[in-house]
This record gives structure tokens, C-alpha cells and sequence, in this order.
């Protein structure tokens, strides 16, 4: 049976499952015991923890360490009477994941929910939403999201701009999330930044609204996945026009890295190149956008990027060069994927900077704290 029968054949029983299940007292007493569950969890304690300085689009933290990020991908919490043990076995390895390495900052590279009826029990994006929150706040590391295609799906009960609402809460202490211009296609395009004593900036993570899906295809049955638009993209180089002349007008150099949800066609391009430096697992290739919308030229012409992050495709969790820039996956990190899992389980990447030094050193911690793919760039690719 292909994927797309199988998905038809999913929302049919979907609507049985949900006339059924969702609303019943057994649902509501699963969905409480997964809440209960997320408060269940020790607080990480990371040593002189550093806490950032709001923004209007974005935030900054101040350090002259090293500063280390846990990209988290793809948790897909199904908030649901179905889910239960899948988001349980998800809630486990986030909080695992921080707990072995203490990070500065957790980034979230979309699909955190996943209100699938015939695999959650449940339309309800919001309740997946806010039992990750619930977790990431009891373990009290900095978060910043981004969405991916699941989190905002056309039979949700919430919008992406009620979502957005949602992470964004005024009372949420760890949340870094800022829902960003209004001007701009996406919601969730802001900018993070890790400055030095000296109020230089020494590092900038750009989070991008991949979007999810084209007009033609709202429900994204066919697969015909958005990219990222030309005002997000114009967006990004006045984001790096604007810290370059804050850095004592381009005197200052700093590194850059881009997170997002669906790759880019790039990906397509790197793979393929036999000579390119490639440490992972790929076992599918990239479900990118069919259209290119010139985000990777733009990151290029600019020369800040180092790396680009991404999610959205479960048994992909590889590093590739493509022209200079380290293109990778996080890992897997839900409780279970919606086709077949990757080798050795789920887990998360690490993305270690070292202060003065243009360099990323990352790998991936799984789930039985096992590390693997340890990769410092560029070194290892010269």
C-alpha cells in the first residue's frame, strides 16, 4: 500500500477513531496522566546557566564560552487516547537528551506536534503543543521552536498564528519563542544571538518558518511541501546587513547558522557529489521543495552561514559539505516515526561552538546515551 492510499485510508478511520474516542472520559484521563507525566521530570541543572536579553525579534545571550545547542527534531507528540505510549517514549528521550548534556540552548526544528487521528486519537494541535511545553519548562532549559508541516496540519482545531500564540505565552520562563515580523511569509522568523563581553556578536542563529505545504495541496497529501519565501529570504540578509554594522561596522567577523524544518533542494545537490565530506545515515532522500527558492545562494553570497539544520525526514540524520556550509539533520526524537525507524533508535544532535573559533564540532547522542558521528567542521572535511 503506498503512502498516499495509506493516508486517505488513515483519515477514514480517523473520523470513526474520533467520533469514538476523543472526547470520551478515557481520553480525557490518558491526556491528564501524559500531563502529569511531563511534570514528572527532574529540572536539568546546567551549570552557570546563561540567560538571554529579549529582543523585539529575537533574543541574545552574553558569554565568552563555549556555547552549546541540543537540536531536538521531529518529537511528534500526539497529545491523544492512541499516543500514549509513543509521546511517553518521546518525553523520555527529551529529557534524556538534556539531561547527559546540560546545553545552553535547546532548538526545536519543527513537527513538535502531531495531531494525526489515526495515530494520536485526536485533531487537537493544541494539546500536543502544550504538553511539550509543559515538559520543556519542568526541565528548565532555553527553547526556541520553529514549526514544521505537522504542527499547524489543515485538519487541525489551531491555526499556525494560534500555535504561534501558544509558544509565545507570557508566563512561559524558558520559551524563546518570537512569532516575528508581520510583514513577512511564515510564523516564527527571529534571531538569536550569542554576543561576548565586549558586545560583539560572535554567533547568530537565524529560525526560519519552512512553511508547509502549497496552495494546490493544502492537506499535503501529495507531498507538495512550501519553501521558504523571497521576503523571508530578504529578511535574513538585512538580519546579517544589521549585526554586520553592529559588530563596529564589519570589522568584527561573526558565524552564522540557519534552522529550519524541510531542507533545501541543495541537499539533493551535496548527496550526489561523491567527493562531498558525508558523516551519518541517509536513508531516504531529502522531501524538499520542488521549487528553489534561493535561500542557499543568498547564505552564500552573504558568507556568515556555517551550517543549516533541518528535520522532516526521520531516517536522515547526516552531515554533508555543500560549498563551504555543513548542511545536516537532527535526529529523530519522537516516541516513533510514521513509517519505519532509524538505525539504533531516536535521540538528538549537538552542536558545540568554540569561542574564537570558526568551527562547529557536533554529533549525535541516542537515546541510550551511546555517542556517534562525531564531526568537527571544517577541519574534517579539508
Amino acid at each position: 500500500m503506498n503512502a498516499f492510499v495509506s493516508k486517505i485510508l488513515g483519515f477514514v478511520i480517523s473520523i470513526i477513531t474520533m467520533v469514538s474516542m476523543t472526547f470520551t472520559p478515557i481520553t480525557e484521563e490518558i491526556v491528564k496522566s501524559n500531563y502529569d507525566y511531563a511534570k514528572s521530570f527532574d529540572k536539568v541543572e546546567v551549570a552557570d546557566q546563561l540567560v538571554p536579553v529579549e529582543e523585539e525579534h529575537g533574543w541574545t545571550f552574553t558569554t565568552d564560552r563555549d556555547f552549546k545547542v541540543v537540536q531536538l527534531t521531529d518529537i511528534h507528540i500526539g497529545g491523544g487516547s492512541l499516543s500514549k505510549g509513543k509521546d511517553r517514549k518521546a518525553m523520555n528521550a527529551v529529557a534524556a537528551m538534556l539531561a547527559y548534556e546540560k546545553p545552553n540552548l535547546v532548538i526545536l526544528t519543527g513537527d513538535m506536534a502531531y495531531p494525526f487521528p489515526i495515530q494520536s486519537g485526536t485533531f487537537n494541535n493544541e494539546i500536543s503543543t502544550r504538553m511539550l511545553i509543559t515538559l520543556l519548562e519542568q526541565l528548565g532549559v532555553y527553547y526556541a521552536p520553529v514549526f514544521g508541516n505537522h504542527d499547524s496540519e489543515g485538519y487541525g482545531t489551531h491555526s499556525r498564528e494560534e500555535i504561534g500564540d501558544i509558544w509565545g505565552e507570557e508566563g512561559l520562563q524558558y520559551s524563546l519563542f518570537k512569532k516575528g515580523p508581520e510583514d513577512i511569509d511564515g510564523v516564527g522568523n527571529y534571531v538569536i544571538k550569542v554576543k561576548g563581553t565586549d558586545g560583539i556578536v560572535k554567533h547568530a542563529f537565524y529560525m526560519f518558518d519552512s512553511n508547509e505545504y502549497l496552495e494546490n495541496d493544502p492537506m499535503g497529501l501529495f507531498g507538495n511541501y512550501d519553501r521558504i519565501h523571497d521576503n523571508q529570504i530578504e529578511w535574513y540578509s538585512n538580519s546579517v546587513k544589521a549585526i554586520d554594522e553592529a559588530n563596529n561596522d564589519g570589522e568584527a567577523i561573526f558565524n552564522s547558522y540557519a534552522f529550519f524544518h524541510i531542507p533545501l533542494p541543495e541537499f539533493h545537490e551535496a548527496v550526489q557529489n561523491e567527493d562531498s565530506f558525508f558523516v551519518g545515515t541517509r536513508k531516504e532522500k531529502a522531501c524538499a521543495p520542488a521549487l528553489n527558492s534561493g535561500l542557499a545562494t543568498a547564505m552564500l553570497e552573504a558568507g556568515d552561514v556555517m551550517g543549516v539544520f533541518v528535520g522532516h525526514d526521520h531516517v536522515n540524520d547526516y552531515v554533508v559539505d555543500w560549498r563551504g556550509i555543513l548542511f545536516g539533520y537532527g535526529r529523530f526524537t519522537g516516541g516513533a516515526t510514521v513509517y519505519h525507524d532509524i538505525p539504533q533508535g531516536n535521540g538528538a544532535r549537538i552542536i558545540e561552538l568554540t569561542e574564537g573559533s570558526r568551527t562547529i564540532k557536533t554529533w549525535i547522542r541516542i537515546k541510550d546515551g551511546k555517542v556517534i558521528n562525531e564531526v568537527n567542521y571544517p577541519a574534517d572535511a579539508q
